[in-house]
């Protein structure tokens, strides 16, 4: 076991000194020995803070085939070439900058190198404290509808995005593990909430039909994880990150993660927070984005919101919002309701 450890020790320090010297030559850094530091959870990729002694700042992200938090988990590192590509083509619809600063990409070694936002804040800490978040939501609504817009049934993006494995990792996570026996470390009362929705055959159903809509590779271009803890908030508004489960689905998913967790966080107490009633402005600025009111119905975008609810309450990635079991149970009767009857408008949400 020890000379596992010195073997990854070792791998590691070749690894920043490989990037220490190209992002020298690469005028990003002004040495070739900076410090690493870690950026953000780094929950699928190696992230790394690069520092050099003058005090420049770049993040890199680095695909390997293990998941960086959770090793047992084998993927392409094909996804970071996906999240390379997901904001090529995202770009030319981002008026208010809502893409990350990219500064150097290497397909070959699986490497993107990005602007460091320094400072700027997670949106779910943001949401969390009670912060002002009603801009930069609107922001991130109009954004994801320009996208989903200028990618509507482009017939040759599928090919581009063929994205399954990361995907279907993510799917899991959804739609079938909080649904399966599991051994997910829950409080006891909320323990007890899991087990009676493993047990409901109607609501399994409803999360694997949701899951096979999921999988349909038509819709428009996906974020695929356009949750508060992958964006955050600098002065000039929202950087979306973590692009690496793009792929082409329904765009109703998109949505539907972002209102999940502007949701939890109203349920956790947080009387700053929006409202049930201003979802209908994100609703709108997303519709708006669109421009086809047809093509997304909310009740699609209500039922994914409702899921996404119940895997971060009952399911392996808990959230802070759901800390107390009080506001689990909150979650998970709402959550509840918006899968079994997802509402048709905003005016049809329900929260405590």
């Amino acid at each position: 076991m020890g000379s596992g450890v010195s073997d990854d020790r070792a791998a590691e320090e070749a690894l920043q000194a490989e990037l220490g010297a190209l992002l020298r030559d690469l005028g990003l850094l002004d040495d070739e020995a900076p410090s690493f530091e870690p950026a953000g959870d780094g929950n699928i990729n190696w992230v790394r803070r690069v520092r050099s002694h003058s005090g420049r700042t770049v993040v890199v992200k680095h695909a390997r085939p293990t998941l960086e938090r959770f090793p047992q988990y084998r993927t392409s590192t094909k996804r970071i070439v996906f999240e390379h590509r997901y904001y090529e083509i995202a770009r030319a619809c981002d008026e208010s900058r809502v893409c990350p600063s990219i500064l150097y990409f290497d397909e070959a070694r699986r490497l993107l190198v990005l602007k460091d936002l320094c400072d700027a804040e997670r949106l779910d800490a943001v949401l969390l404290r009670g912060g002002d978040v009603d801009a930069a939501l609107l922001e991130l609504a109009a954004f994801l509808g320009r996208v989903h817009r200028s990618t509507w049934g482009d017939a040759g993006l599928a090919e581009r995005f063929d994205n399954g494995a990361i995907q279907r990792l993510h799917g899991d996570h959804i739609f079938a593990l909080p649904y399966e026996e599991n051994d997910f470390p829950l409080p006891p009362d909320v323990a007890a909430h899991a087990r009676r929705a493993r047990a409901d055959g109607v609501l399994r159903e409803i999360a694997a039909t949701a899951y096979r809509r999921y999988l349909e590779p038509r819709g428009a271009l996906v974020h695929g994880d356009a949750q508060p803890g992958n964006i955050l908030l600098a002065a000039r508004g929202p950087t979306l990150l973590d692009a690496e489960i793009a792929h082409v689905g329904d765009p109703a998913f998109d949505l539907g993660t972002l209102l999940a967790h502007v949701w939890l966080a109203r349920l956790a107490g947080r009387p700053a927070t929006p409202a049930a009633g201003q979802a209908g402005s994100i609703w709108t600025a997303y519709r708006a984005a669109l421009g086809g009111a047809s093509r997304v119905r909310f009740d699609d975008v209500a039922r994914y919101a409702g899921l996404e609810m119940m895997r971060r309450t009952i399911g392996a990635a808990r959230v802070a919002a759901v800390e107390s079991t009080a506001a689990s149970l909150r979650a998970i009767d709402v959550a509840d309701r918006l899968v079994r009857n997802p509402p048709r408008s905003t005016q049809g949400i329900d929260l405590p």
